[in-house]
């Protein structure tokens, strides 16, 4: 367990998210895993199946690391699931396997989700929990394309591409209106300052999709997503992996995307990225997975106050390249932490 120094202050975080220079070092993290958090709040969860404790615990951990906010990731209130075979509980799957649509049969036939149904109610009845001055963030259950390929699979939808165009602009829509009302639901809730758009768009080497089949279906979804969110007043961040070289621009001049979170140092160092962008879009987190997962405590914490002296904390929080998943080394996340 450790003892934050400072208040927590969500205007800490809008300020960086805003791309200004905040009061002192702000963090950033997409999510962190269920044991780091125990070890963060001090006590284990009585009941791991219960979600509510579960959440209760990832306040714990959120306030007692020093976050100005706690992110309640989509799994703790099941507003949208799109359905696949053989997804479920596997930590790892290939985008080849699991689809569930494969004509305009199986289209026909799918049973997709009412985001409309989901118990929205969770962020009013945890908000109690929150220490004064924090808010919630709120990542959807998956991105449009993310969905998409896991309804379809990866080398059937490039197949489809070609053969059958109105097809997958159906998928498309079916998929991103629905994420399109989850997000005007939740961006919408008092307790919720900032909403994680995620959806990788990308590998090493360059996106997922050519960029003019992104452009025709997918990026009118994610305007439409940041519109909605910034007709509520709150920030749109988007967490994408991959090479997102030849989208960049886009994603900063016309979906209007305030931060950019994924960071990798074989594509682009957050430090360049940084240097880069962060003039014109806020950067989010970047202290490489592997890096941080294989290096030194000593050269981790050297790297993130690197970080901090580079940028200044303006438009930059500090945090991961992803998230902080089981196998990362505790006393290495306590050690990037630890440089604010």
């Amino acid at each position: 367990m450790i003892n934050r120094k400072y208040k927590p202050d969500f205007n800490q975080l809008l300020k960086v998210l805003r791309r200004e220079k905040p009061d002192r070092p702000v963090l950033f993290e997409y999510f962190t895993n269920g044991p780091l958090n125990e070890y963060l709040a001090g006590h284990k969860a009585a009941d791991p199946d219960d979600l509510e404790e579960v959440i209760s615990i990832t306040i714990e951990a959120f306030t007692n690391a020093g976050y100005d906010y706690v992110t309640i990731p989509a799994r703790f209130y099941n507003a949208l699931k799109f359905t696949t075979a053989t997804h479920d509980q596997k930590s790892t799957v290939s985008q080849n396997e699991g689809f569930m649509i494969t004509d305009r049969a199986t289209f026909n036939a799918y049973q997709w989700p009412d985001p409309g149904k989901g118990d929205f109610d969770l962020f009013n009845r945890a908000a109690s929990q929150l220490c004064e001055g924090m808010k919630f963030i709120a990542p959807g259950p998956g991105g449009v394309l993310e969905n998409v390929i896991d309804l379809v699979g990866f080398e059937r939808l490039c197949y489809m591409l070609y053969e059958d165009e109105q097809l997958v602009q159906d998928i498309f829509d079916a998929v991103g209106s629905r994420l399109l009302r989850f997000y005007e639901i939740v961006s919408s809730l008092e307790h919720v300052g900032a909403l994680i758009v995620n959806d990788d768009w990308g590998f090493k080497t360059q996106t997922m999709l050519d960029p003019d089949s992104m452009h025709c279906y997918l990026f009118p979804w994610h305007k439409k997503i940041v519109e909605a969110i910034h007709l509520n007043g709150k920030p749109a961040i988007l967490h994408s992996c991959g090479n997102l070289e030849s989208v960049m621009d886009f994603l900063i001049d016309e979906l209007r995307y305030d931060a950019k979170h994924s960071w990798e140092d074989t594509i682009c160092p957050v430090e360049k990225g940084w240097q880069r962008w962060g003039d014109r879009i806020a950067i989010l987190g970047g202290i490489d997975m592997d890096f941080l997962v294989r290096s030194t405590p000593v050269g981790i914490h050297q790297r993130a106050v690197n970080l901090l002296r580079l940028t200044g904390s303006k438009g930059y929080a500090l945090g991961s390249g992803n998230s902080i998943p089981a196998f990362v080394p505790t006393e290495n996340y306590l050690a990037m932490i630890s440089a604010i």
